[in-house]
């Protein structure tokens, strides 16, 4: 076992650990950002470059510091090495660079995106971008093509992580998809404006950390911060069939799997899971899923202390009165109490 201290919180992990998964390992809140690694993904990691990290101390046997920031999810663990994430104001501002580059061609339509509320990138812009952008160039554009019946492709807020493309290589039979051109005229594109519609397609949708490939289903539908994710499963031959379905009142506006703290989803489920099975009675209920406090779709909807709030043990067809119920006024003497 290798020792490795990030932030000054020391852990022993097997030999071939990277960076990166050590600091997962001692929690998100001490884990670097990531937008194109993916952990059940082979290959994944390296593009993006959000997830580097300062290395103060190499190892025990050559204890020189690193002299550049360097990409923890490529970076392996080396017997007491010292690391800084958060800790390192040197290190924030590099950062806080390559976030400025992710947002040169990224068009500001969160308040029409469908990923908002949910986007690794507002939440990376937020903590590490800054107010004002030094881009002085005209933003790249693409022509919108149609990729298929389920997923909308929107090419202009792509950042290249390649997650789409891994998935479609490692996860479905064929792919049909891929990164055209090169350079700064990179893009993800389908060949020849062919279809993409396996059965395992709609997973891109899931693994995709910015609003370039959404959901044609609920497309426009609703904002994910006024819906109620709910853990559930059903009997499935393709896949586990256990996923997150998105409920406003009793209707299911979407289903997707379940993702862990890093937003990594823990299962891939089927496109007949996905796209197909939009009604309650499909699925037998867990429960609410558990979301990230800091997160705007937990808003709300859980308790502070994460009980289980009552709602989620009624039967789904009792949700719209629920949303329906008319709220009491609150009587004059309460008010001047308060």
């Amino acid at each position: 076992m290798l020792k490795v201290t990030i932030d000054g919180q020391t852990i022993e992990v097997p030999e071939g650990t990277t960076i990166l998964q050590a600091a997962r390992m001692l929690g998100p809140e001490v884990a670097p950002p990531a937008m194109c690694y993916y952990s059940t993904l082979e290959t994944s990691g390296g593009y993006c470059r959000t997830c580097i990290v300062k290395v103060t101390k190499g190892s025990e046997k050559d204890p020189r510091p690193m002299p550049k920031p360097v990409a923890s999810c490529r970076t392996m663990v080396m017997d007491g090495m010292e690391v800084q994430n958060k800790t390192s104001p040197e290190l924030l501002e590099a950062r806080k660079g390559v976030v400025e580059f992710l947002l040169a061609n990224h068009p500001l339509d969160c308040p029409v995106c469908d990923q908002a509320g949910e986007c690794h990138l507002q939440d990376l812009s937020f903590e590490h971008g800054a107010e004002s952008t030094r881009y002085e160039f005209e933003r790249r554009t693409f022509e919108k093509i149609d990729i298929g019946p389920n997923v909308q492709l929107h090419m202009t807020r792509c950042i290249l992580c390649y997650r789409c493309v891994k998935v479609a290589d490692q996860l479905t039979p064929g792919r049909s998809h891929g990164v055209l051109n090169r350079g700064d005229a990179s893009e993800i594109s389908t060949y020849i404006e062919k279809s993409i519609d396996n059965e395992f397609s709609g997973n891109v949708i899931d693994v995709c950390p910015v609003g370039a490939l959404t959901d044609k289903t609920f497309r426009f539908k609703n904002r994910v911060w006024f819906t109620k994710p709910m853990d559930a499963h059903r009997e499935c031959d393709k896949c586990s069939g256990k996923v997150a379905l998105w409920f406003k009142g009793a209707d299911v506006l979407r289903v997707t799997g379940r993702k862990d703290a890093f937003g990594e989803v823990e299962e891939f489920i089927c496109n007949t899971c996905r796209f197909e099975k939009k009604d309650a009675a499909d699925w037998k209920i867990e429960g609410p899923r558990v979301i990230d406090h800091k997160s705007v779709i937990s808003s709300n909807h859980y308790l502070a202390n994460n009980q289980v709030p009552d709602f989620a043990f009624r039967e789904v067809a009792d949700y719209k009165a629920i949303e329906d119920k008319p709220v009491q006024p609150v009587p004059a003497q309460n008010q001047l109490n308060n």
